[in-house]
């Protein structure tokens, strides 16, 4: 035996079973600590923050700089109602001829076929479109009736030339609009 070994069981007999019994509870007590309490800690500092958020997005709601995201029922709600009614489609295919004609685009006539889903309370307006125009004046209508038709969603676009000299194209659009049954 070396002796650092016999130091350390000289003491030990020294301490007896009242000195062991208050080494084991000592180990016990940081094993408790180590394995309950630091993890509860942990809990609490981060109920702490939770809670300290809480606050801060409490004064944004009072003071108005910041508002809370609707309800999952209520934005499918403000989604119909953002969507023209089933008796507006007049009026927004009526807007598509005037942004065509603000263009010079000729559009010759199309088809038209009204869908409904019962499931969603939509109406699929789902409209085809022959045009004529050049390729800046399609581009720009197509961008204009997307920016101020917001229900209305492209699906197809076609366009041709009779041959490479000419300027103006031929096509069809296919585009569909959504309107809400409510």
């Amino acid at each position: 035996m070396r002796v650092p070994e016999l130091i350390l069981r000289e003491r030990l007999q020294r301490l007896g079973r009242p000195g062991l019994l208050g080494g084991v509870l000592l180990l016990l007590a940081l094993g408790y600590t180590g394995f309950g309490l630091l993890p509860a800690w942990r809990v609490l500092a981060q109920l702490e923050q939770n809670t300290h958020q809480a606050l801060v997005l409490r004064e944004r709601l009072a003071d108005g700089r910041e508002f809370l995201p609707p309800a999952p029922g209520r934005q499918l709600d403000d989604f119909h109602q953002g969507l023209p009614a089933q008796l507006d489609a007049t009026r927004a295919i009526d807007h598509i001829y005037l942004l065509a004609e603000n263009e010079r685009i000729s559009l010759a006539r199309g088809e038209y076929a009204l869908g409904i889903d019962p499931r969603t309370r939509l109406a699929r307006y789902q409209i085809l479109l022959p045009v004529r125009g050049s390729y800046p004046q399609l581009r720009r209508f197509l961008h204009g009736v997307l920016a101020e038709v917001p229900a209305l969603v492209l699906e197809e676009v076609d366009l041709q030339r009779r041959q490479i000299s000419d300027t103006e194209l031929e096509g069809r659009i296919r585009m569909t609009l959504y309107l809400s049954r409510l």
